[in-house]
């Protein structure tokens, strides 16, 4: 007997699934972080190109290079993927609970969510492999699979778990960031500047050996972005309670989220933002805990981002519809939602424009900081413009669709 006859014939409440989300069933907020996060995402990956190497700065900056890598390293680097890692979570409670509002099964939601994700591990080895060392899509396939196994179906007890987690993280960052300031002000040595650590992919001089370089680099990038587990999980949890759904109803949680964790990423991130530019001067024992500060109070930038933005989104719906919002944040949205799209597009500049093999504008405009940062402007304002032309026209762009078709079918 075909199955879902069989579904219907026991169970007449029930159905296999139902299709993707339609445009007016989402949420302004979740687009608009996607949307706007992929700017940083972009001004992040551009600077490892161009440097072939992480952090992606200049080690001796001059002039308005200096504020250029304060930026960078206090509100972007470390900062940007930590939102996507929170909305990632997010967006399979909603995917779930659109399915059983439609009258999904519960074995049906669950086929489908694994579908999906192991669709996405699919995209990321291809990304890795083709484009980009740095792939975020398998991870978080891999953790989509777990989650789905492991914590969707979980009562709301259960899900309190991440908040006593998340508590103790906020506990260790500040001890620890009061260690990070006991090692500058004992700093004794030699001043230490920021070197990029060199990634033999993005200093490959031709495609073939870059491919080769990404297949050993891919792993051990996947299994460190493995353990944002629990940032997914805090994402969950925000579903489950529609924070970004109704803003305004969590007005004061959200502002509480966005001040501590905005404030724990800023001052983590400060210190080594002085010392790359320039300001800062302190050996390399003090160098490398300011770098593990940086990176650990860089995970707190994706709860405070997504927090101050859904405080903004509920400002700005306070008295106007989604339409009445102004085109720009309505085209910015329109990347949001195409959100796949958008990053894998940016692969595909990075490797155009900046690998050594092929056009390699960093090293042919001398600046390699600011050319590598009004390119990453340029292509994400190219995205945003071609989003919003394939939201006038009803699609919803070329690694959805597929993503969809694999995952639901014709």
């Amino acid at each position: 007997m075909n199955p879902v006859t069989f579904l219907a014939s026991s169970a007449p409440q029930a159905v296999d699934h139902r299709g993707p989300v339609t445009g007016a069933e989402r949420a302004l907020a979740p687009d608009l972080v996607r949307g706007t996060m992929l700017l940083l995402i972009a001004v992040a990956n551009t600077g490892n190109y161009a440097f072939a190497g992480q952090p992606g700065v200049d080690g001796t900056p001059h002039g308005l290079e200096r504020i250029f890598n304060l930026l960078k390293m206090t509100l972007v680097d470390a900062r940007a993927y930590p939102v996507f890692a929170v909305m990632f979570g997010y967006g399979l409670v909603q995917l779930a609970r659109r399915q059983r509002k439609s009258g999904a099964t519960t074995g049906a939601v669950r086929s489908i969510l694994l579908k999906r994700n192991s669709w996405l591990v699919v995209f990321g080895l291809a990304h890795a492999t083709l484009l980009y060392f740095g792939d975020f899509l398998a991870a978080y396939g891999i953790v989509g699979v777990i989650s789905t196994l492991l914590l969707l179906n979980r009562g709301d007890k259960f899900h309190k778990i991440v908040l006593w987690i998340w508590g103790l993280q906020v506990v260790y960052a500040i001890v620890f960031g009061v260690m990070a300031v006991l090692a500058i002000v004992n700093s004794s040595g030699p001043a230490q500047e920021l070197t990029n650590s060199t990634n033999p992919s993005l200093a490959a001089t031709n495609y073939g050996a870059s491919i080769i370089d990404r297949l050993q680099e891919w792993p051990q990038h996947t299994a460190f972005v493995l353990g944002f587990v629990v940032i997914v999980w805090l994402g969950i949890w925000a579903a489950r309670k529609q924070l970004l759904e109704n803003p305004r109803d969590h007005r004061q949680l959200l502002t509480r989220v966005a001040t501590v964790c905005l404030g724990i990423t800023v001052l983590g991130g400060l210190p080594l933002g002085l010392v790359s530019g320039g300001w800062l001067h302190v050996d390399a024992e003090a160098v490398d805990k300011l770098t593990f500060l940086h990176n650990l109070s860089g995970q707190f930038g994706g709860p405070g981002y997504i927090a101050l933005f859904a405080l903004w989104v509920g400002r700005l719906t306070a008295k106007r519809s989604t339409e009445q919002l102004g085109l720009p944040i309505i085209a910015v949205s329109a990347l949001g939602q195409r959100s796949l799209s958008g990053y894998l597009f940016q692969s595909v500049v990075w490797l155009v424009l900046l690998a050594p093999f092929t056009l390699h504008l960093g090293d042919r405009f001398g600046s390699t900081a600011f050319t590598a940062a009004g390119v990453a402007v340029l292509v994400w304002t190219v995205s945003v413009v071609a989003a919003y032309q394939m939201k006038k026209h009803s699609y919803r762009g070329p690694a959805e669709t597929l993503l969809r078709r694999l995952t639901y079918g014709r």
